[in-house]
């Protein structure tokens, strides 16, 4: 984990891959409990014999969960001590171009592209690129924006 000790650091990395977190196993389990928290049970998700008569051969993750995995991923990788809080201000630009099939293994890669001032502090765009283990197209790339305040 790479560690900041306050945004000025941070702004110095500024344009630079801040590194990678660990892999991550999709498991059915997880893809399940996340159709139930959002009730999309969509066969192509949850029913594992339907699935494997489908266009991937097996279930796979729901895009928006490979996209909620950003925050626990993403936070392996860096994070910015001296501050009295960060704060989650959306996501832009995101895309999913490749299924996460159940059993995958996935990592994100994080990039800093921008740290711009605003009046609570900074506003932090990060590009996050969800990798899946044994392929050349990531399940999802983001560009999550962060309020960060000192």
């Amino acid at each position: 984990m790479k560690i900041f000790t306050g945004i000025e650091e941070l702004a110095a990395a500024v344009g630079t891959h801040l590194g990678h977190s660990s892999w991550l196993t999709v498991e059915q389990e997880r893809i399940d409990t996340f159709a139930d928290a959002t009730g999309d049970h969509q066969w192509i998700h949850v029913d594992p014999e339907r699935a494997a008569a489908g266009p991937f051969g097996t279930t796979i993750a729901h895009g928006y969960l490979t996209l909620s995995l950003v925050p626990l991923l993403a936070g392996e990788v860096y994070r910015v001590d001296g501050l009295s809080m960060g704060i989650n201000y959306g996501t832009d630009k995101v895309r999913f171009p490749a299924p996460v099939p159940v059993g995958s293994r996935v990592r994100a890669g994080v990039e800093l592209l921008a740290l711009d001032p605003i009046p609570m502090g900074r506003l932090a765009r990060v590009r996050v690129t969800v990798e899946i283990g044994g392929q050349d197209k990531p399940g999802c790339v983001a560009e999550v924006l962060s309020v960060l305040v000192p």
